[in-house]
């Protein structure tokens, strides 16, 4: 019979609970708060950055890319846009 206590008692035991070992390499949100823009394309665009947080860094790219695509098309389709008509010229030809 072994009458010695146990070296790490548990939680259960009336010892400290045992922490989960910290992973540095696991996925963590970056907490980089996002303001909306206005512009619901662009605030979408914005809110998928949220997907690279849980994401290990080798899937981080992916998720940039498609954001900046989708910014870089959203400003695209801003030039695009017929803007309002140019006022009337106030130069007269001839006189």
């Amino acid at each position: 019979m072994n009458d010695s206590a146990p070296e790490h008692p548990t939680a259960a035991e009336g010892g400290p609970a045992v922490e989960p070992e910290h992973d540095p390499a696991a996925p963590a949100p970056l907490g980089v708060p996002r303001t909306p823009t206005g512009n619901a394309e662009v605030d979408a665009q914005m809110e998928r950055l949220g997907d690279a947080d849980h994401l290990a860094t080798d899937g981080h790219v992916e998720v940039y890319e498609d954001v900046h695509r989708g910014l870089r098309d959203a400003l695209t389709a801003l030039d695009a846009r017929p803007g309002p008509p140019a006022p009337p010229s106030t130069y007269r030809q001839g006189s």
